[in-house]
């Protein structure tokens, strides 16, 4: 059975989509950009700053569903430019402790409202 899950911690959803859906012991997150719940806008200054938001909001996810970030085993990193992957890297590396989930990175076109980073994840208690 699927449980939505939806908190006001992290953006609400910009089109006819879920923040994240729980299906028994998995999680499935849409992507999330570095906006800033309370305003809808992306975080004031560049890359990092929305790396770090986005992350922000993975957490806000995690915690309504009762996830950690350890329990994160797949991400997708999506890029507006691929120049920024060393750093958006160095914030994705400070979020966890041990092992890392599989990952994917790879450089889109455009992101949505023409973010720079947007990420989504796989949890699996």
């Amino acid at each position: 059975m699927k449980k939505v899950i939806s908190t006001t911690n992290a953006p609400a959803a910009i089109g006819p989509y879920s923040q994240a859906i729980q299906v028994g012991n998995m999680l499935f997150s849409s992507g999330q950009l570095g906006m800033d719940p309370a305003t809808g806008n992306f975080v004031e200054g560049g890359v990092k700053e929305q790396a770090v938001q986005v992350f922000k909001n993975i957490h806000a996810i995690l915690a309504e569903s009762g996830f950690a970030v350890e329990n994160i085993v797949k991400t997708t990193v999506f890029l507006a430019d691929m120049a920024d992957f060393a750093v958006v890297n160095e914030v994705y590396a400070a979020q966890f402790e041990g092992d890392f989930p599989a990952r994917s990175a790879v450089a889109v076109k455009t992101l949505p409202k023409n973010g720079l980073v947007e990420i989504e994840f796989i949890a699996c208690k």
